[in-house]
This record gives C-alpha cells, sequence and structure tokens, in this order.
C-alpha cells in the first residue's frame, strides 16, 4: 500500500502507518494466539492520535448551533407566530400549510448539523470562510474518498 499525498490526508489524521502484525501459519496455533489475544489486543492508534483537535471541534460546535440553531429556532417561532395570529388577529391558517413551513425549517435544522460539521475547517490553523462552502467541498470529498476506500478494502 502506498502512502497518501499530504493533501488527500485529513489534518488531524495519524501521519504514520501503523503495519499488522503477521499472522501464524499453523491453524491450531492461530486459534491458540487468537482466543489468548483477544483480551489482550491493541487499538490501531491511541486516542490521542485519531482525536480532534480542541480547536476544530470547537470550530464544528460553533458552526452546528448556528446552521442547525437558526433554522430549529425559526421552526418553533413558525409555530408560535401561526398560534398568535389565530389568537389575536384571527387569521386562521391552513394546518397543513403551517405543518409544511414547521417541517421544513426542522428538516434545515437537520440539514444544518451535517453542514455544520463539514462547512468547518479541518485545519488547525486555518479558520475558513464565513459560510464554509469551500470546506465543505474539501471536506465531503475527503469523507467520499474514504467511504471508497473503505467499501474497496470491504470486498
Amino acid at each position: 500500500m502506498s502512502a497518501e499525498p499530504e493533501d488527500n490526508r485529513l489534518p488531524f489524521e495519524p501521519k504514520k502507518k501503523r503495519q499488522k502484525p503477521a499472522k501464524a501459519l499453523s491453524n491450531s496455533t492461530t486459534a491458540k494466539q487468537e482466543s489468548g489475544n483477544k483480551e489482550k489486543k491493541k487499538p490501531r492508534y491511541t486516542k490521542e492520535e485519531t482525536a480532534i483537535p480542541q480547536v476544530v471541534s470547537q470550530r464544528m460546535i460553533r458552526r452546528v448551533a448556528g446552521f442547525c440553531g437558526v433554522p430549529t429556532a425559526l421552526g418553533i417561532g413558525s409555530l408560535v407566530c401561526s398560534y398568535l395570529l389565530l389568537i389575536y388577529a384571527g387569521v386562521k391558517l391552513p394546518p397543513v400549510a403551517v405543518l409544511l413551513v414547521n417541517m421544513g425549517f426542522f428538516g434545515l435544522g437537520v440539514l444544518g448539523i451535517t453542514y455544520g460539521v463539514l462547512s468547518a475547517s479541518w485545519d488547525e490553523d486555518r479558520v475558513g470562510t464565513l459560510l464554509g462552502w469551500s470546506e465543505f467541498t474539501t471536506n465531503s470529498g475527503r469523507m467520499i474518498a474514504a467511504w471508497r476506500e473503505t467499501r474497496q478494502k470491504n470486498i
């Protein structure tokens, strides 16, 4: 397996690839080793090597709060607004219209979670843009490439 170019590697991805240990040739020896090694099995990477840096994590949380929080607040506000229109102004909105508007805002809130994480710059030293479209395209490309690589390994 060849080393990945630096551009394709995630900024917080471990820099070195660990080699898998060689398997024993004998079936009986392998069975004994596997049963004895199940409790002793070490993780492939340490927690520190795979952890998302604090700066990147906080950036993701702020973006998710904005891109998810605003549509969710608008969804709740649309319910309150339709109620107040009915009670104080006597305007009776069709329930289907209120439902569709509400579902639209809550749906945008759910999509905002994903967009908030993927639009944050995953590079510790780079803040990124306000809307994060270039970061979104970069990070979604990385994610799709990782899915394809995993699928190819599993086939």
